[in-house]
């Protein structure tokens, strides 16, 4: 990044006409930059850009050194940018020379780092060890949650915080005879924060539930895409065994499943138990024997214990949701370092949200190792942004109100900003939904920006781990894979701890480079990973689970 004015402005390129405010400036505010002096002609508040110089009508706007919108009216110098006066645009883009040469960052303080996970045959390690219950088919949602009724409580399974205290004291104040007014103001007492009595399996991590509402009545496409992404989680080295509900007649087919697993582990011998309620009978005839198999399976994969495992053998996924103005230069370049370290240790990383790659895919394409994923990365972004244009939408309509609110007005801001994660190293894979990661290195992954399908999708491709950051604060989480929040300022640290993990608001205050702060978070994701400590998305058990459906999501 370029000059940063004690905290108050920055440029983020040498070559942008904007800078971007680090704290509420005020109309009249004197700015000094590279020699030259004006005074803000309007308020510009905290993550919000303003121009460096006049512009004129249609003149193209820079950041990050790319082009993010053009005006659509002449600008004075100083004047806050706002979505009434620039517009989304964004560079074509085209086959280009192949740009792989990267500096590959000091990794000496991880070299021999390791982390506790649990090894499976097929030679990926673990972060946590689950059973998963899932239906083929929304038919057979009701049998999940039955099952889910039947085993959480009793296998000690449950998560501590419930509100049941809180409705008690709400009930006695009703029956007491209190008013609108007075029960509006009242305290009410907390729920206890009890653990369950004891986990039976204590080397499970839980049992995950991932109920959904496709497998039939949509697209043939959908469903065979849905059978990939199962399969996905199935093959998953956090997963130790799966127990499969079908209703019999759906789209989603066992046999279409059985492909797909095959297809990600040829070599595939996790206990899987698949249970056809047509086939079967009754309904109690269904859940008694997949009560009997899967408790059978917990057996077993409670024989699984953690060991050392080498760094290379992560698989970190790279997400963003709720994204403000400073996400691009605190969180986002914070797990850009992160992934080059990473990828210089061996591992992989997984970035994904196509429509967040608009107007940075010349950038992406070159970095591609061969011409055929280059062409490959680009085929997809010009088939997905196509198919968005032919419902009436397109990438630009990506950023989402808050986003806009916290100085993301255009889809090509906020895309040269959410890049920054996937670091600087080159592209050893392009994948699309629902593929699973094959390489190590830097893979990119077609999903829709979308924060929770894209998380689903990153974790399907076997992402063990899942780098989240967030402005605006985001809670969410996945069934089996860890989700580590990084919050872009400090303000949102403070204010939602209970989501919170990371705080990289410090590289905005000043406290710490984006290097320390990497290394800083990469020194939690060993832990996390070893088990050591559970971040909080697994603590309040958020265990989003959003298959997308490949007409249109943004």
């Amino acid at each position: 990044m370029s000059e940063n004015h004690k905290h108050t402005y920055i440029q983020i390129h040498p070559i942008d006409n904007v800078l971007v405010a680090l704290t509420d400036l005020k109309a009249g505010t004197n700015i000094e930059f590279n020699g030259v002096q004006f005074n803000l002609v309007s308020d510009v508040s905290a993550k919000h850009k303003f121009t460096l110089r006049k512009l004129e009508e249609g003149a193209p706007i820079f950041m990050y050194g790319v082009l993010v919108g053009k005006t659509c009216m002449a600008l004075p110098q100083g004047i806050s940018l706002t979505v009434h006066n620039i517009k989304h645009a964004s560079e074509s883009f085209a086959l280009g020379k192949r740009k792989t040469k990267w500096t590959i960052p000091d990794t000496s303080r991880f070299e021999n780092a390791t982390f506790m996970g649990y090894h499976r045959e097929d030679g990926s390690v673990g972060t946590a060890n689950y059973w998963l219950i899932i239906p083929l088919v929304f038919c057979e949602n009701r049998n999940v949650n039955m099952i889910k009724e039947a085993l959480t409580e009793k296998l000690g399974f449950k998560k501590p915080r419930g509100y049941e205290t809180e409705v008690d004291s709400l009930l006695a104040m009703y029956q007491t005879g209190k008013t609108v007014e007075e029960i509006l103001q009242a305290d009410l007492q907390k729920s206890p924060h009890e653990l369950s009595s004891g986990k039976i399996f204590p080397n499970i991590d839980g049992i995950k539930y991932l109920s959904h509402d496709l497998g039939c009545g949509g697209t043939r496409t959908d469903s065979d895409a849905l059978c990939g992404l199962l399969a996905g989680y199935i093959t998953h080295p956090n997963v130790a065994g799966a127990t499969i509900l079908s209703l019999g007649c759906q789209h989603a087919q066992a046999s279409i499943l059985k492909a797909e697993i095959d297809k990600r582990d040829r070599s595939f011998n996790k206990p899987l138990y698949i249970l056809e309620q047509q086939q079967i009978g009754t309904e109690e005839k269904m859940l008694q024997l997949a009560l009997k198999q899967t408790f059978t399976g917990l057996m077993q994969a409670n024989k699984a214990e953690r060991s050392p495992a080498p760094l290379s053998k992560l698989v970190v996924g790279l997400e963003c949701g709720g994204s403000d103005g400073f996400s691009g230069i605190s969180a986002n370049p914070a797990l850009g370092t992160l992934s080059d370290i990473l990828v210089s240790l061996g591992g992989s990383v997984v970035l994904a949200e196509f429509p967040e790659l608009c107007g940075v895919e010349q950038e992406m394409s070159d970095r591609c190792t061969d011409e055929t994923l280059a062409n490959k990365f680009m085929q997809l972004m010009r088939t997905y942004n196509a198919r968005a244009e032919a419902d009436g939408s397109g990438f630009f309509a990506n950023p989402s109100p808050g986003n806009i609110k916290d100085g993301l007005i255009t889809d090509a801001i906020k895309s040269a900003g959410a890049a920054k994660k996937g670091g600087t190293s080159p592209v050893t894979d392009v994948l699309d939904y629902p593929d699973k990661v094959t390489r190590k290195g830097l893979n990119l992954l077609c999903t829709p920006g979308s924060d929770v399908e894209s998380t689903t999708a990153e974790v399907a491709s076997g992402a063990n781990i899942v780098l989240f950051t967030t402005g605006l604060g985001t809670p969410t989480g996945n069934p089996i894979a860890p989700v580590i929040k990084i919050a872009t300022n400090t303000n949102l640290y403070n204010r939602m701890p209970d989501i919170i993990d990371i705080n990289c608001g410090t590289i905005i205050d000043g406290e710490e480079n984006t290097k320390q702060a990497a290394e800083r978070i990469l020194d939690y994701v060993i832990q996390v990973a070893s088990g050591a400590i559970q971040p909080k998305a697994v603590v309040l058990g958020q265990d989003d689970f959003i298959p997308w459906k490949r007409g249109v999501s943004l």
